[in-house]
């Protein structure tokens, strides 16, 4: 037994990574960002991107060469960071090319169908996958946009995987911290895929539902030199992108559903009292919803 595996015992003797080289499947905004981030931190980054030219821009000022099957099996840690659909095929494309002891990871905004099918596809192979959300972004998208300070002291919550000895589970998180670290992520979150799919729909997706509807309003045409920042922390994340977006609620249609069905009945409640006159009941209203923000924060 080498080294290696007496100081990791999520890696064997067969492994072929380099160690702390990274790959990254997809160089939009948050692949960028890792790359970016990454570099810094004076990781080895290589990256595959649909738009080759993307790739070669990537390689002016922080990726050290394309991801190919050639510096696949020589990544210790794989990152996908495409859509969800898209990150599941991409690793079951690569899959057999992954060096055994690996990391892989995905970025996507939602977990159990990531999870389901890619915690299947690691069970084949002696590599491991852990799912990942880092809770971090910007209104915009594409490389263009990427920072390598867009993790820092963010949350990165954490699905590890299930099927494995608790010691090699451990070790495969702690060389994840170690690998990510260049990031600057400030908090580690530990859930299970169910459980971070009903919350993300509360404070993620309602809130992109939300703000994307609320500009609809024709008074939205009309609001310059009327709106100051009430307007512009709810409008922040009107602007998505359409395509990711609608695939990650209707992933998660069930908790995203429930979440909306939540404040339709909140906001009728809110209108009732208005159409009503009714001061009373109006007041009460705001003075619960004050109550209740000030708890969270309290806590």
């Amino acid at each position: 037994m080498d080294n290696t595996q007496l100081t990791h015992p999520s890696v064997p003797a067969s492994s072929s990574f380099v160690p702390g080289r990274v790959g990254i499947f997809g160089l939009g905004l948050m692949g960028g960002s890792f790359a970016r981030a990454l570099h810094r931190g004076n990781t080895e980054v290589y990256a595959w991107n649909r738009t080759q030219s993307t790739v070669e821009l990537a390689m002016i000022d922080c990726v050290d060469g394309m991801l190919d099957e050639q510096t696949i099996p020589t990544c210790e840690l794989i990152i996908l960071a495409g859509y969800p659909q898209a990150a599941i095929d991409e690793l079951r494309s690569i899959a057999p090319s992954i060096s055994p002891g690996a990391i892989v990871i995905d970025i996507g905004g939602i977990k159990r169908k990531i999870c389901d099918e890619c915690f299947g596809i690691a069970e084949e192979y002696d590599w491991h996958f852990v799912g990942c959300h880092p809770m971090a972004g910007l209104q915009y998208s594409g490389f263009a946009h990427a920072k390598d300070t867009m993790f820092e002291g963010a949350p990165m919550v954490v699905v590890p995987p299930a099927n494995i000895d608790d010691f090699v589970r451990l070790d495969v998180l702690e060389r994840l911290k170690d690998l990510l670290a260049p990031c600057g992520f400030g908090t580690y979150t530990l859930t299970t895929a169910e459980h971070h799919d009903e919350v993300i729909a509360f404070t993620s997706q309602l809130a992109h539902v939300v703000s994307n509807a609320y500009v609809k309003s024709p008074n939205a045409q009309v609001h310059k030199g009327f709106s100051a920042g009430s307007y512009k922390d709810l409008t922040r994340v009107a602007r998505l992108n359409a395509g990711m977006w609608t695939e990650l609620f209707l992933d998660n249609s069930d908790y995203l559903s429930n979440e909306i069905g939540i404040l339709i009945r909140h906001l009728q409640q809110y209108k009732d009292a208005i159409d009503k006159g009714d001061a009373a009941a109006l007041e009460a209203l705001l003075a619960d919803g004050d109550r209740r923000k000030r708890e969270v924060e309290d806590q």
